[in-house]
């Protein structure tokens, strides 16, 4: 077999960088996408979750540090007993005795019912060993729960509205995410209670 000439190695050895480069490079891409498809995965989870706790009790858990907080603290035992004697269920107070969720570690569960759990193991971003995470806001009344996604502004999963709030998923701005009843993920709950009121006082004056 006669051997490769010189500028035969070159050609070969360039078509085996190129083959090696563009299959890289679809790899990642690739794997990207998965973990992007696993984030709304997760978020529609989540989202399913709050919605089948607020038919349950008539409100969301409350978000602490960007987490729910539905988790029972240290100090819940000591918390409920210290409510046993009052007429009124005291919601706040009932709270002091929960704690955020850790994600990927806590289950979503019933504190009041053992027996029911909402989510197993409540997501985690498939890359919180690079310092992503999830965020959730609420007030109880409503809630939003966003996310990073990689893929950036071409892809659809990207929502310039979220990205302007600039909202810290971790260490990434959030860019997606989903909410009760769909209300605006682009502004905060605060400033659609806003909406809602200054709406409602303008309906008042018709």
């Amino acid at each position: 077999m006669k051997p490769f000439t010189k500028s035969e190695t070159k050609i070969t050895a360039i078509i085996f960088l190129v083959t090696f480069l563009v299959t890289f490079f679809n790899i990642r891409i690739a794997l990207r996408r998965s973990r992007d498809s696993q984030r709304r995965s997760d978020i529609s989870a989540i989202t399913d979750a709050l919605n089948s706790f607020h038919e349950d009790y008539g409100f969301f858990p409350p978000s602490e540090n960007g987490k729910i907080k539905i988790c029972k603290n240290d100090n819940y035992n000591d918390v409920i007993e210290s409510m046993a004697g009052d007429k009124i269920f005291d919601r706040n107070k009932f709270f002091e005795g929960l704690r955020g969720c850790n994600w990927g570690k806590d289950s979503f569960e019933d504190v009041f019912n053992n027996s029911s759990v909402y989510l197993k193991t409540i997501p985690v971003d498939p890359r919180e060993s690079l310092g992503l995470n999830y965020l959730y806001m609420s007030d109880m009344d409503y809630f939003q729960v966003y996310t990073a996604m990689e893929g950036g502004s071409s892809e659809d999963t990207y929502n310039k509205g979220v990205v302007g709030r600039n909202l810290a998923c971790g260490e990434k701005i959030c860019s997606f995410g989903k909410s009760y009843i769909d209300i605006p993920l682009n502004i905060s709950i605060e400033d659609y209670r806003k909406q809602l009121e200054e709406k409602r006082q303008k309906d008042l004056g018709k």
